[in-house]
């Protein structure tokens, strides 16, 4: 199975920028195609970003031209650069692995807040 550790969420003025790193642990991490979630208070998660094992990246609309998801295979880690944010950002961000043949994720790190003031 895979662990997965977030780090970088932190406090941030709209319009600022945030780099959020996703360490995982495993001989396997670079089959798993992974995905950025978030959850603000009161509301439904969402998944924001995804990229596939074989680098091709997806993101909701809105967070597109904002939002840059990548990954680094040699270091098991996923990044998610996060500029031009804005309050509505606001929330815990969750990085998930799934297999090429699941359609759900089904490993979850402990996610990272991110504020974004106004």
């Amino acid at each position: 199975q895979v662990q997965l550790v977030e780090s970088g969420g932190g406090l941030v003025q709209a319009g600022g920028s945030l780099r959020l790193s996703c360490a995982a642990s495993g001989r396997a991490f670079a089959v798993y195609h992974m995905g950025w979630h978030r959850q603000a208070p009161g509301k439904q998660r969402e998944l924001v970003a995804s990229i596939r094992s074989g680098g091709s990246a997806a993101y909701v609309d809105s967070v597109k031209g904002r939002f840059t998801i990548s990954r680094d295979n040699a270091k098991n880690t996923v990044y998610l650069q996060m500029n031009s944010l804005k309050p509505e950002d606001t929330a815990v961000y969750y990085c998930a692995a799934r297999t090429s043949w699941n359609g759900q994720y089904d490993y979850w790190g402990q996610g990272t807040q991110v504020t974004v003031s106004s």
